[in-house]
């Protein structure tokens, strides 16, 4: 099995990928049957971004802090955990967004697409879904939709549901809501399209971010999932991310 060590930039995981190195030798990324990820949930995810629409399979050791994304750090028969690893597939969100100049940008997002205020006031949103406006007027500070395997990360911060692997929900959250007060957003099927109108724009600047890409100043922002692409993580049979994410629901 020829395995490619990528490590994240900290002291521990750059010495955790000589050692492996040293024992299982290391292949070129583009050659490899399977890339192990040295780091914390932050590497997990640009290194899902790296192989996104591949069929490469990533498989992350802990040497961060949470490491909910990883297995725990073994360097003993690395190759057979990997064979005997479980796997769970998944889609991006597709962000598809018109700037106040009319640029368009495209991105995706494996955890979730967030809308922010740039500024001290704040952002007045409309929301349809599927060509059908569900919400004329939110009042807040963001607003942002996940992925399933995303709803434990930033949507779960804003107080949204977190979602199982199978369940084809969307979940989408409001961000500090000022109005309506008492709306604590919606879980969607994970077929709609979602489109964001930022109402007030030029009094009331929004930035749209898919993962690690940032658009400032966006008028709209069209979302949905895309299960034409996908990415594959491998987790030890007793650390299966579905199994995960229905435990957190119960972590207090």
């Amino acid at each position: 099995m020829k395995l490619a060590f990528i490590a994240a930039r900290t002291t521990s995981a750059e010495a955790a990928r000589d050692r492996l190195i040293a024992i299982y030798g290391d292949a070129p990324p583009t050659q490899a049957d399977v890339i192990v990820a040295l780091g914390g949930d932050g590497l997990m995810l640009e290194c899902l971004h790296r192989v996104l629409g591949t069929a490469m399979p990533v498989y992350g050791m802990n040497c961060g802090s949470v490491g909910f994304m990883m297995n725990e750090y073994h360097e003993d028969d690395l190759p057979g955990r990997v064979t005997r690893a479980m796997s769970s597939v998944l889609h991006p969100l597709r962000m598809h967004a018109v700037t106040a100049s009319g640029v368009v940008e495209e991105a995706m997002a494996l955890n979730e697409v967030s809308l922010l205020r740039e500024g001290r006031q704040a952002a007045k949103i409309r929301i349809s879904v599927d060509h059908t406006e569900r919400l004329n007027e939110l009042i807040c500070d963001g607003v942002l939709i996940a992925t399933p395997a995303g709803s434990t990360a930033y949507n779960l911060s804003a107080h949204g549901p977190i979602i199982p692997l199978s369940a084809n929900l969307l979940p989408l959250t409001p961000i500090s809501a000022f109005r309506p007060r008492r709306w604590r957003g919606a879980l969607l099927p994970s077929t709609v399209d979602v489109l964001f109108e930022v109402l007030e724009a030029d009094k009331r600047p929004v930035a749209a971010v898919a993962d690690f890409t940032e658009v400032r100043d966006v008028v709209s922002v069209a979302v949905s999932e895309d299960r034409s692409i996908s990415a594959t993580v491998l987790f030890d049979p007793d650390r299966a991310l579905s199994e995960r994410i229905i435990t957190e629901q119960f972590t207090v």
